[in-house]
């Protein structure tokens, strides 16, 4: 299993319409072979930051499948004019697990 991970910085006074629109786009995700789960975390610290966490089942799931795919073109028409800046992406596997 692969986790992928982003801090989204959504532009101040447009959290409530993203959070919204990325209910919406979670329909697009989820529809990907690999898929399997995601979960979105809004920082109690700063209330335009969020982290996206998403379980794939293999980095081509997120990397080849959904980007290549008809449903991340959806996805990025939801969401992607929300941040700034736009997000890193990382990946991590399971080294240890207790």
């Amino acid at each position: 299993m692969i986790l992928e991970t982003a801090i989204l910085y959504v532009k101040k006074g447009e959290e409530k319409q993203f959070e919204r629109d990325f209910k919406i786009a979670s329909q697009y995700i989820s529809a990907i072979n690999g898929y399997l789960g995601h979960s979105l975390r809004k920082c109690l610290e700063q209330e335009n930051k969020y982290l996206l966490l998403v379980d794939w089942a293999k980095l081509e799931d997120h990397t080849v499948g959904f980007r290549t795919s008809k449903e991340y073109l959806e996805w990025k028409k939801l969401l992607h004019h929300y941040y700034d800046p736009f997000p890193v992406v990382e990946h991590y596997e399971i080294v240890q697990q207790y």
